[in-house]
């Protein structure tokens, strides 16, 4: 195994661009359970995301329109799960598995006529002088726009749920559905709202992940993202400055196995490939192994139906 292979730069740089699809996903599910709603269907999401986001890009020649369609598509397959379980009351935990299934069905459907071609090239910003320093200028000023949106938007996030009135309501949504309800909130619409976000936000994951990360369509290419998107909000106690650094640890821990196989590493590749996976595991039982602090930063009604009686 060689070692000096691996490049610690390359390593930060390819770990930014692997992480943004996860990080996307986990802040869109954060603003879901915020509000008080458990929606397992995120990996449906981002393959409905990823498909038609790709489909838009080849059609139209504009990876910005794909990114807009698929995250318009995430957000559309997110009303069904939306409109199951707040007004027909369907069980949570059960209708997200559900999405999931169809929407790997349903990609897997779309896509079919797509393999094999490759999507229009994403330009990289390449900021003159910064980008040219050395070790810093290619890990801070040398990527694609979709990596400094998605900082940007975790930023956004922090400051609507901690700052505004808006993310104040939502969060008392989260903590106590009939509270709110009594003060004369709109819980139903406020979750509506909240699942569509996280909805756009998985199917932009999914995007990018299918016109940058790979970039091609394959069928099933989520790989499991949307499972580790989800135990990436439980990592970072559902607040959103730590979902960036939950991503990152994952999507570092994705990168570092490819790069341990490149340098010919005398361990299985299956077992390399099953790491990322093994981590998540590992993280979820240190983190509910203490359950008071795990009850103290989760919603109190989280995956609680909701029915107004009044």
């Amino acid at each position: 195994m060689d070692l000096s292979s691996i490049s610690l730069v390359t390593l930060i740089v390819s770990l930014m661009g692997a992480s943004t699809p996860i990080l996307l996903a986990a802040l869109g599910e954060l603003v879901v359970e915020k509000s008080g709603v458990l929606n397992l269907g995120v990996e449906g999401m981002m393959i409905i995301g990823a498909v038609c986001g790709f489909i838009a890009a080849v059609t139209t020649g504009s990876p910005w329109l794909g990114f807009l369609f698929g995250a318009l598509c995430g957000a559309a397959v997110s009303m069904i799960f939306a409109v199951l379980t707040q007004y027909l009351m369907a069980n949570q935990v059960a209708t997200g598995l559900g999405l999931t299934m169809f929407g790997l069905g349903l990609a897997a459907l779309l896509g079919h006529s797509y393999s094999g071609i490759n999507p229009p090239e994403f330009f990289k910003i390449s900021i003159p002088v910064l980008s040219d320093l050395p070790v810093v200028g290619r890990i801070l000023f040398n990527h694609d726009p979709m990596i400094y949106i998605s900082l940007g938007m975790v930023v956004a996030v922090w400051y609507f749920l901690r700052r505004t009135r808006g993310g104040l309501v939502l969060r008392a949504v989260g903590e106590n559905h009939d509270a709110a309800h009594a003060l004369g909130y709109k819980v139903i619409r406020i979750r509506m709202m909240a699942i569509g976000f996280g909805g756009a936000c998985a199917g932009l994951g999914g995007a990018y992940l299918s016109l940058v990360r790979v970039p091609q369509w394959t069928e099933g290419m989520t790989a499991g993202a949307g499972w580790i998107a989800l135990a990436i909000v439980v990592f970072a106690s559902w607040k959103p400055l730590r979902i960036i650094l939950g991503a990152y640890l994952f999507g570092g821990v994705t990168v570092l196995q490819l790069n341990l196989q490149a340098a010919g590493l005398s361990i299985s590749p299956a077992y390399l490939s099953m790491t990322p996976y093994l981590v998540t595991i590992i993280v979820l039982v240190v983190m509910s192994a203490d359950k008071a602090r795990a009850s103290l930063n989760a919603p109190a009604s989280l995956g609680k139906l909701f029915h107004a009686t009044t």
